[in-house]
C-alpha cells in the first residue's frame, strides 16, 4: 500500500472576471472589427518574433525593442499588452510542452513493461499481453510513442513550441466543413473573431484603473483609445472612440466599483461571439492573498464538514460532524453533463450551487474533495483500465468526468460563499469507503447507500484527519434494536454480588399484582432527591442508556 499524502486546503481564487453585453451599432461594430483586425496583425507578427528568439532569459527577450516597434503603428499601451499577451502565451505553449513529454514518458514506459512480459503470464505484478498479435500490436504503438516524444524532446530543445493562432481545433475545421456543418463564410467569421485583439491591461493610478480602455462607474459609457492608423474614427478627445452603448456589470458589481473607484488596476477584453453576433465586455482584476484554516484547525474548531465523491453522472455527499461521523441521510446531486459546452458548465455550476447550500444548511465549515486529475490514467488508459469493450467504456467514463472544471468553479465558488475546499488523497477511498460504511449506513438511511456514499464518509474523514477504517463493532445497525455491543469502546463488566435483588422465580409470589420486574428493582448511579428517604432504589435506566453503564456501576460500588 503506497503512502497517503496529508490533505490540504485548497488555495483562494487569484482573480476575478465579469461579463457584460456591449449593444453596439453598425459604426461602433465597423469600428471595433477595424481595431482589432489591425492589432490582431501585429500580436501575431510579435508572438512569432518571440517563438523566433527561443527560450531565453528574460532580458534577452527583446521585449523593449518590440514595443517600441509596435508603439508606431498603434500606442505605447497597445504594445505593452500585446508584448505581454505573446510572452504568456509562449511560457504556456512550454508549458503545455512540459506535460505532453511526461505524459508520452509515462506511456512508453509503461507500455515497455508489459512487453518485457511472457504473453499471457506475469512478470511480478506486471502483467503481459494476451496473445502474439496483441503484443506486435503494442509494439509498433510504442514505435509511435517514441517518434512523438522525440519530436516533443527535439521542440522543448529548441524552445520553439507550435502555437496556433485562432485554435488548432478551429484551423482544422477547415477542413472538414461538412462534419461540422458549416459554410466558408461561417468559418471565416469564427476564425477572423478569434484572431482579434482588444485586450488592454490595467494600471493603478491610471483613470478608473485603466487608461486604454476606460468605464465611466457613474453612467457605464466605455472609450478606447485608438491605434494611430485609426485615429480618423475618434469621436471623442486625445484620440479616443466612446462607444454608444453603456455596461453596468450586474455580477459583482460592488468589488468592481471598490476598485475602479480607487483607480486601482482592471483588464478588459472586448469579445466578440459571431455565433450568436454578440460583443461582450469581460473586466478582470487580481485579488489579495487570503489566509485560508488549515485542515487541523478546521478539526480543532470542531466544525461539521461535507464530503464528496465526483462521479461521471452525479455527486454523492455525506455531511460529517467533527468527530468524522455521518450525520442525516446520504445526498446525491445529479450532473446531467450532455449537450454543448455552454450547457454542461452550466449544469456543473448549478450543481456545485446545490452542493453549497447544503453545505450552508448544515452549518458546515469546509468541503472535502479528492485531489484527482487522472493524468495518469489518461496517458496509460489502455494498458492500466481494461481492455475490449468494456474497458473502453470505463475509459470513456473517466474521461467525461470533470475534474478540473468542477476544482476550479468549487473553488472559486465556495470561496465566495465562505467555505472551505479540502482536497485529499483519493488513495482507495470507494474501496475502503464501501467497505466499512456502506452497510452500516443503510440501516439508518431513509435512501438507498451506495458504495459512492461510503466514499464520500472516507473522503470527509480523511479530509478531518481521522482514519477510514471504523472500530471494530462501532455504529451497530440500531442503537437499541441491535443485536451486538458497541465493541472496541468499553468491556463487558459483571455486575457486583448483593446489588441487585436476586432473580425471581416461578414460585416467587408478586406482590400488588405485578406482571413484571419492578422499576426499583435496579440501582441508579444518581438517585432523585424525592427518591432519597426510601434508598437508592429508582427507575431503572432505559435499555438506550450508554454501553458503559456497567463498568460506572463497579465505580460506584
Amino acid at each position: 500500500m503506497r503512502t497517503i499524502a496529508a490533505p490540504f486546503t485548497v488555495a483562494a481564487p487569484g482573480g476575478a472576471r465579469i461579463r457584460d453585453r456591449l449593444r453596439l451599432t453598425p459604426d461602433d461594430e465597423k469600428v471595433l472589427r477595424e481595431v482589432g483586425e489591425h492589432l490582431g496583425r501585429h500580436q501575431r507578427a510579435d508572438l512569432a518574433e518571440r517563438v523566433r528568439a527561443g527560450k531565453v532569459k528574460a532580458k534577452d527577450t527583446r521585449r523593449a525593442a518590440r514595443k517600441k516597434a509596435l508603439t508606431a503603428a498603434s500606442s505605447s499601451r497597445w504594445a505593452g499588452a500585446i508584448t505581454r499577451v505573446s510572452e504568456d502565451q509562449y511560457q504556456l505553449s512550454l508549458r503545455c510542452l512540459y506535460d505532453t513529454r511526461a505524459s508520452l514518458r509515462r506511456a512508453v514506459r509503461t507500455v515497455t513493461r508489459r512487453l518485457a512480459a511472457p504473453c499471457g503470464q506475469r512478470n511480478g505484478k506486471v502483467r503481459g499481453y494476451r496473445d502474439q498479435a496483441e503484443r506486435f500490436e503494442k509494439q509498433r504503438r510504442l514505435q509511435v510513442l517514441k517518434a512523438r516524444l522525440a519530436a516533443v524532446e527535439q521542440r522543448i530543445e529548441q524552445g520553439r513550441p507550435s502555437i496556433v493562432a485562432g485554435g488548432k481545433r478551429l484551423a482544422k475545421t477547415r477542413h472538414n466543413l461538412t462534419d461540422a456543418q458549416l459554410t466558408e463564410s461561417e468559418w471565416r467569421q469564427r476564425w477572423d473573431a478569434e484572431r482579434f485583439f482588444l485586450t488592454a491591461d490595467g494600471e493603478s493610478g491610471a483613470p478608473y484603473g485603466n487608461y486604454t480602455i476606460n468605464v465611466d462607474p457613474d453612467d457605464g459609457s466605455v472609450t478606447l483609445v485608438l491605434p494611430e492608423p485609426s485615429r480618423h474614427l475618434a469621436n471623442a478627445p486625445r484620440g479616443r472612440y466612446k462607444l454608444s452603448c453603456t455596461v453596468r456589470f450586474s455580477h459583482r458589481r460592488e468589488e468592481w466599483l471598490d476598485r475602479v473607484c480607487a483607480h486601482r488596476a482592471v483588464r478588459y477584453d472586448i469579445v466578440c461571439d459571431p455565433v450568436r453576433g454578440r460583443w461582450y465586455l469581460d473586466a478582470s482584476w487580481s485579488a489579495d492573498n487570503a489566509v485560508l484554516p488549515s485542515p487541523e484547525e478546521i478539526n480543532a474548531f470542531g466544525d461539521k464538514t461535507l464530503g464528496v465523491d465526483l462521479n461521471a453522472d452525479h455527486l454523492a455527499a455525506y455531511v460529517l460532524d467533527p468527530h468524522g461521523n455521518p450525520v442525516g441521510d446520504p445526498i446525491t446531486i445529479p450532473l446531467g453533463l450532455t449537450g454543448t459546452a455552454s450547457r454542461r458548465d452550466g449544469r456543473l455550476r448549478a450543481a456545485i450551487t446545490e452542493l453549497l447550500a447544503i453545505a450552508e444548511q448544515h452549518d458546515c465549515a469546509g468541503v472535502v474533495i479528492e485531489d484527482l486529475g487522472f493524468d495518469g490514467a489518461r496517458a496509460t488508459g489502455r494498458e492500466t483500465m481494461g481492455r475490449g469493450v468494456r474497458g473502453k467504456k470505463f475509459r470513456r467514463i473517466v474521461a467525461g468526468i470533470p475534474t478540473a472544471r468542477f476544482h476550479e468553479r468549487l473553488r472559486g465558488m465556495a470561496f465566495h460563499a465562505g467555505l472551505v475546499v479540502i482536497a485529499v488523497d483519493p488513495a482507495y477511498t470507494s474501496i475502503w469507503g464501501e467497505k466499512h460504511w456502506k452497510a452500516p449506513l443503510q440501516p439508518q438511511a431513509k435512501t438507498s447507500v451506495t458504495r459512492h456514499h461510503g466514499a464520500a464518509v472516507a473522503i470527509g474523514r480523511r479530509g478531518l484527519g481521522h482514519r477510514i477504517r471504523r472500530r471494530p463493532g462501532v455504529t451497530a445497525p440500531h442503537r437499541r434494536m441491535g443485536a451486538r455491543r458497541a465493541t472496541g469502546q468499553t468491556v463487558s463488566v459483571p455486575k457486583p454480588r448483593g446489588a441487585v435483588s436476586p432473580p425471581r422465580t416461578a414460585g416467587t409470589p408478586i406482590g400488588g399484582g405485578k406482571t413484571r420486574l419492578c422499576r426499583g428493582d435496579q440501582l441508579t448511579l444518581f438517585p432523585d432527591p424525592q427518591d432519597r428517604s426510601e434508598g437508592h432504589r429508582a427507575t431503572c435506566p432505559d435499555y438506550g442508556e450508554s454501553a458503559n453503564t456497567g463498568q460506572l456501576r463497579q465505580e460506584r460500588c
